[in-house]
């Protein structure tokens, strides 16, 4: 630096130099101008920056329009009394929401103080949480440390789908829409609300939404309940329900809950002494115990799986839901249904079911029913599928019945290593046992048409919504239908009673060659009652009545009592025509058969007095704010006479008393019981279908894949403990079934279905036919009987006296009069013909007619042997005279047993099993 004064005087003129301002001028300007161009910058900036930020959040949702409330729930599901008895939850609905007043202050303490502890002191935004977040992002290179409150978390979980963006932008986006909704959601309800929606809201693992659901998950308890510890680990588990779940992952829950509890006394959430017994409390041992408790898969029951059904197609059809809304509003919707079950009823079905000495034994008429498949594909592409047959084939077997499941998973073992090769890849391989035979039972209360309790299957339930055997499937119902389809109308409306007679003997089918058989083979009984008929169950009377009733009628009825599965006219793939509108009808010969469900509310309209109650099986379905969405009640209808009901279940209790259904007669309880048995062809089905004063059930049983069986009482005795011991629970007291006004009684003859005349048919040979017997009013017999002759008889010739044979040789008997033309029980006693008569005393013919008393005082015999018009194609009308002149083939009475000849072919007290009908022609299987 040169300080003399000459260079200090070239300093001086550089200094005054044109060069040198213009230079200085220059520089002046520049940073002028930069800095007016910064200045620029940074406002222009600012202004865009605030134009996107305000862009950003005007295109957010309005806090107006959104709601926070979280929206999948658990739907419960409670039996008649109001207990809870099973739960419906669909994705993400595991959730049992509680108001903050029932959430302890330490559960809320523990969220806060790991999730956002300055919760109750900023206004949606916690800035002082965003600084500390960029910092050490800054420092470590990370920004993903979270920084969002409470209220953030819960908008991003209700609004934004809980913020799984996959990009940078999406994600800025979402988070400048969060918080701009985060401040104006706390100016618009309180910091306590939003507490309360963010911990009903959050996933707490293990498919638990909510603090309520992960309460009972993890510590069987209600969330109240919770310690500071078990809070703990609750609050942990928010930041990852995956990697936090303190099942699976107990060392992470672990650290984290540390975590809490240090904040928590850090804050002075808790003491020291709180904080010590916590963090030493052995909380993951009791998680691991409640698990293992709970972690039994566990399916719905029947009953529940036909709920399910019912209640969504009433949301369908009466809340006009589609099928996706009304599965979605059952399973996420929060519903609380209260149901027709009653526990009581259902604990006894489920005791009999599970007890397998109420079945045929295993490996003599019982096995397990296999059902394979395996799907390969082999080294070389090429897809292989193997079937059921394809096992038995390999394992030279005809049957895929099996008397152990042991056997059963051996031959799959040794098939599948002989099929797969290596190489090979096993694409599917499905296979199933199923215990056979199955059975179903179901249970209404025939007064109100609830469903009270069912079974849709016997063994292990592997699957909801699964085969329900009580309501989803069809059988053939045997005899159990002669009731429904012949007797019910022949009494209603064809003008015949229980004391009119049809002549049990050889029968075909009108218009065939086709014999109807009865159960007891070539034995005929002959002149018949309708009650001896519904008694023994006897088929040749039920199709001769029914052709009668016509099966137009029949089928009407029927339609009348609820069943949906009958076929009025259809064609079959051959073009040919069919119909259940049929004689076969009589026996239970349809094309579809019917389900437990319906035939049980037929019957029960016959233990109702009449009156048919559609089954239901929920009373009422409240949403989740406990408003009723849909209140049920059962349609009712008077679908016969009430004496018609009567005089059914009066036959009925004969049945159970004395007939085909003995077994299923109370052993240690005094009941009234009415109901019919039924089976069919080789005893594929076997069914009973009856009622007491108090409830109407029905049992099936058989193979699924129908399979002959040789114990056919099993499923009465089920029927019989079932009902016995549900109205011993209940203290049922033991009344008659109500007989109405309109029944009258009469003495009547079982062989003429007229009134008895004393002396007379009371000395029948073939035994006493005077019976005391019910009718409707104004149905009564009001003719004496004219088929019972008292006549002379020549011991010495057995034919008829005449005025030679010796007093000591005469015989006054009373015949029958009948005309036949085959073989009955009717045959031994009936009155000789006109040339019958003692030719060992040198009888002359001459003296005939004062010798055989006229039939009925000159009245012509009702009864009649002529074989009925084939042209009449089942087809033949009532006579409409109210059963009170007999008209050939129809009669009723009270024959019980008591009509047993001297040659012991009158046996009435057979209960052996009822023989079924097949005819080929309709390919059906009908009845006992």
């Amino acid at each position: 630096m040169d300080f003399s004064k000459k260079g200090t005087a070239r300093k001086q003129q550089y200094i005054r130099s044109a060069s040198r301002k213009i230079a200085t001028k220059a520089s002046v300007t520049v940073f002028r101008l930069f800095m007016v161009g910064l200045v620029s910058l940074i406002i222009i900036g600012s202004y865009l920056g605030f134009g996107v930020l305000k862009g950003l959040a005007d295109s957010a949702p309005s806090i107006d329009q959104i709601d926070l409330e979280p929206t999948g729930y658990t739907t419960n599901i409670y039996d008649k009394d109001g207990n809870l008895i099973d739960t419906l939850i669909g994705a993400e609905s595991n959730r049992v929401y509680v108001e903050i007043s029932a959430i302890p202050k330490v559960l809320q303490n523990c969220v806060i103080s790991i999730e956002d502890e300055r919760f109750y002191e900023h206004n949606g935004i916690d800035v002082q949480g965003i600084f500390r977040a960029f910092f050490v992002g800054l420092k470590s290179g990370d920004f993903g440390q979270g920084a969002s409150t409470i209220t953030q978390q819960l908008i991003k979980n209700q609004v934004f789908d809980g913020g799984a963006e996959d990009n940078f932008t999406d994600r800025f986006i979402r988070k400048v829409q969060e918080q701009y909704l985060a401040i104006q959601l706390e100016q618009k309800i309180s910091k306590d609300q939003i507490l309360e929606y963010y911990l009903n809201t959050i996933n707490l693992g293990a498919g638990t939404y909510g603090v309520q659901t992960a309460s009972n998950r993890y510590f069987n308890k209600d969330v109240k309940d919770l310690t500071l510890s078990e809070a703990a680990v609750i609050a942990a588990i928010a930041q990852s329900p995956t990697n936090m779940n303190p099942i699976n992952h107990p060392e992470n829950n672990t650290q984290r809950r540390a975590q809490i509890l240090e904040s928590m006394k850090r804050l002075n959430l808790c003491t020291e002494e709180e904080y010590a017994e916590a963090l030493s409390d052995d909380v993951y041992s009791r998680i691991q115990t409640v698990n293992d408790e709970q972690d039994v898969t566990s399916y719905n029951t029947y009953f529940v799986d036909e709920l399910i059904e019912q209640v969504i197609a009433d949301l369908q059809e009466e809340k006009g839901y589609t099928y996706t809304q009304a599965s979605k509003a059952l399973y996420s919707g929060g519903l609380n249904i209260y149901t027709t079950l009653d526990s009581k009823v259902q604990s006894v079905l489920d005791d009999v079911y599970t007890n397998e000495d109420y079945f045929p034994k295993i490996g003599t008429d019982s096995y397990w029913e296999l059902t394979y498949a395996l799907s390969i594909e082999k080294k070389s592409g090429k897809t292989i599928h193997y079937h059921t047959n394809d096992l038995l084939d390999y394992n030279h077997l005809t049957t895929a019945y099996f008397s152990s499941k042991e056997g059963a998973e051996e031959l799959i073992e040794q098939f599948k290593a002989a099929m797969v090769e290596t190489g090979d890849t096993i694409l599917a391989e499905n296979s199933s046992l199923i215990i056979q035979p199955q059975s179903s039972m179901l249970i209404m209360d025939q007064h109100t048409g609830n469903v009270v309790g069912l079974i849709g299957g016997r063994g292990e339930k592997t699957g909801n919504r699964t085969l329900n055997r009580a309501t989803n499937t069809t059988r053939q119902p045997g005899s159990t239908f002669k009731i429904l389809s012949t007797y019910l109308p022949a009494l209603d409306s064809a003008g015949m009673t229980l004391a009119t007679v049809v002549d049990d003997a050889p029968y075909k089918y009108p218009g065939s060659d086709k014999y109807v058989s009865n159960w007891s083979g070539s034995n005929y009984e002959g002149l018949t009652t309708l009650r001896r008929a519904i008694m023994r169950s006897m088929n040749v009377v039920t199709v001769k009545t029914l052709e009668k009733v016509t099966p137009k009628v029949g089928f009407d009825y029927l339609q009348k009592l609820g069943f949906t599965s009958l076929v009025e006219s259809g064609v079959s793939e051959s073009g040919k025509t069919f119909s259940d509108i049929n004689l076969p009808l009589a026996l239970g010969g349809i094309t579809k058969g019917v389900s437990n469900l319906e035939l049980t509310a037929a019957y029960a309209a016959i233990a109702n007095g009449g009156v048919y109650s559609k089954p239901i099986f929920y009373t009422k379905i409240l949403d989740h704010n406990n408003k009723v969405l849909i209140k049920n009640k059962t349609s009712v209808r008077q679908v016969m006479m009430e004496s018609t009901a009567f005089l059914l279940t009066s036959a009925m209790e004969d049945v159970v008393k004395k007939g085909t259904g003995t077994l299923v007669g109370f052993k240690n309880l005094i009941m009234p019981v009415a109901g019919k048995t039924g089976t069919t062809t080789d005893d594929l089905d076997l069914w009973f279908s009856g009622y007491t004063p108090y409830y109407t059930a029905t049992i099936w049983s058989g193979y699924d894949n129908n399979r002959a069986q040789t114990n056919t009482s099993y499923q009465k005795i089920i029927w019989r403990d079932v009902m016995e011991r549900i109205h011993k629970e209940y203290g049922l007291e033991a009344v008659p079934f109500n007989k109405p006004e309109s029944i009258v009684e009469k003495t009547i003859c079982t062989k003429s279905g007229k009134l008895a005349t004393e002396g007379v048919c009371d000395k029948y040979e073939g035994g006493s036919t005077v019976k005391t017997e019910y009718f409707a009013k104004n149905t009564e017999p009001t003719e004496k009987c004219d088929v019972h002759v008292p006549v002379k008889i020549c011991t010495t010739s057995g034919k008829i006296a005449n005025e030679f044979c010796p007093p000591s040789t005469v015989k006054e008997k009373v015949l029958l009069f009948k005309e036949e033309t085959a073989k009955t029980q009717d045959t031994p006693f009936l009155l000789p013909s006109n040339d019958d008569i003692c030719t060992v005393h040198n009888a002359k013919n001459s003296g005939l007619q004062n010798l055989i008393p006229t039939p009925g005082q000159g009245i012509t015999p009702s009864i009649t042997t002529t074989p009925p018009n084939t042209n009449n194609s089942g087809n033949g009308n009532s006579n409409g005279n109210s059963g009170s002149n007999g008209n050939g083939n129809n009669n009723n009475g009270n024959n019980n047993g008591n009509n047993g000849n001297g040659n012991g072919n009158n046996n009435s007290n057979n209960t052996g099993g009822e023989e079924d009908y097949y005819d080929p022609e309709f390919d059906y299987d009908y009845g006992d």
